[in-house]
């Protein structure tokens, strides 16, 4: 039986051994998450923080990879659902599941060389950029969100990738105070945001190229756009054009508190 890594040798000297003992966390496991991470395991990331406080019910059977209707019936943790998957394909990879929010995981977060987050929320998404920045970890985001009525919908996405030193997603106009007050604004409003498995399979597998580029040498002549997004409706993915105006600029949003860590 022949390496199970080697058809992706190409990926440089020593890629296998890295990406062995690599950590990654992967926060909200129904869409993008669940595809993120059964391709950290195909590829052989050793180390996975799996953290979703939600149980899966038949809402979600629609777009959460792997989920059967038996799981869904049974309303069992994502975590769990998506942790059986992840063994079957590669059963050397340790996982670490946590169906809690991640804000009581800290601690195993912050030996992570990458955060993936995969989650709906704005105000979530700037709590784990800020944490992110404090403990100077690669942080990227996946999302996607469909837009419309009277029978016409837009489908967009994004993959915001957040390094130490680099903007931030307030420098991207991704995260503003507007719209932080607008979600607060319908804190508990009834019903689900539209979302459907294809436009999550996209964002996610571009994410994980992020990853790979950032981590392995194999493209290291070409640096992945740190704002790509993602039209559904053309099936197009390209870096996004506030990047032009982000040329030289430097992020100012966690100036004294970014790569500090834990302040005793």
């Amino acid at each position: 039986m022949g390496n199970r890594h080697s058809r992706q040798s190409f990926l440089g000297p020593m890629s296998e051994e890295r990406l062995r003992i690599a950590s990654a966390a992967v926060i909200g496991l129904c869409g993008g998450g669940s595809h993120v991470s059964q391709q950290l395991a195909h590829i052989g990331v050793g180390d996975l923080l799996l953290i979703d406080p939600d149980r899966a019910d038949d809402t979600n059977t629609n777009r959460m990879v792997g989920l059967t209707e038996q799981e869904a019936d049974d309303e069992d943790y994502k975590v769990d659902v998506v942790e059986r998957k992840l063994r079957l394909v590669n059963s050397n990879v340790k996982i670490h599941g946590f169906a809690r929010p991640w804000q009581e995981v800290l601690d195993e977060l912050k030996r992570c060389n990458v955060i993936f987050g995969c989650v709906d929320s704005i105000t979530v998404r700037e709590q784990l950029e800020r944490f992110a920045r404090r403990y100077a970890i690669p942080y990227i985001d996946v999302g996607m969100d469909v837009h419309g009525d009277d029978g016409r919908y837009f489908i967009t996405g994004q993959v915001i990738t957040s390094l130490p030193s680099r903007p931030c997603m307030r420098c991207m106009g991704f995260v503003t105070e507007a719209k932080l007050a607008a979600e607060q604004a319908r804190y508990g409003a009834a019903g689900g945001r539209p979302q459907v498995v294809w436009p999550n399979g996209a964002l996610a597998s571009t994410a994980v190229g992020v990853f790979m580029s950032m981590y392995t040498p194999w493209n290291k002549d070409v640096t992945p756009a740190i704002y790509i997004e993602y039209d559904g409706n053309r099936n197009a993915l390209a870096p996004s054009n506030r990047l032009q105006y982000l040329e030289g600029v430097q992020c100012d949003h966690f100036i004294g508190t970014e790569g500090v860590g834990d302040v005793f």
